[in-house]
């Protein structure tokens, strides 16, 4: 079966995302870089991988996506290895149910909001203050998911541990995502053994 590709940057949210996937599936695959932010814009003909110019797209033995939710479900699908999703109907309703917060809610708070703001050399502490009530509503509405007691879902990580992990990283690396998380042990307790799987070191930027 062909290599699969995944275009993107290292350093992105959503490129890891993907990346997780593989690795926990033992996919073997390549990531071909595609810069968004660089000087020039995404390389000529990006367009026609992804219309949008957003990361990540995927190629498969001439089967192509954009949308990392896409194509998470489909390395979920068609590759051998452990399955990513619970296998009950609610389990598999509860996991993109996590996912779709995190798309709709926790990606522009955690991350851009609060990570990318103070990671400015001049912060905007309105903006950041104004975040922090959402950002704790994302920890608490998802908290209120979790089944699992090492994972979301179990003793295995599915696809919306994969999808958190990332968000996570950057946000409980602010002094407000750590001040936030502090009064959540199970989150604590989660980020502690997520990022210490081998697909967490090997999807490191």
């Amino acid at each position: 079966m062909a290599t699969p590709t995944v275009f993107g940057a290292a350093y992105s949210v959503y490129v890891r995302i993907v990346r997780l996937a593989l690795e926990e599936k033992g996919v073997a695959y390549r990531l071909e870089d595609v810069d968004i932010f660089s000087k020039h814009g995404p390389p000529a003909g990006y367009e026609k991988r992804h219309p949008f110019l957003r990361i990540p797209a995927f190629e498969h033995d001439g089967f192509r996506l954009y949308e990392a939710g896409a194509i998470t479900r489909y390395i979920d699908a068609a590759f051998t290895g452990p399955a990513l999703m619970p296998a009950t109907p609610r389990g598999r309703a509860r996991a993109d149910q996590i996912i779709g917060i995190l798309d709709s809610y926790a990606y522009r708070t955690w991350v851009w909001d609060i990570y990318v703001e103070r990671t400015k050399p001049a912060p905007d502490e309105a903006k950041i203050a104004e975040a922090l009530p959402r950002a704790e509503t994302c920890l608490t509405a998802i908290e209120a998911l979790i089944e699992g007691e090492t994972f979301f879902f179990g003793d295995a990580p599915t696809l919306a541990d994969l999808h958190a992990a990332p968000m996570i990283d950057l946000f409980q690396g602010t002094s407000d995502g750590a001040r936030l998380l502090a009064n959540h042990p199970r989150w604590r307790s989660w980020w502690a053994t997520m990022s210490d799987r081998p697909s967490w070191a090997a999807t490191a930027a």
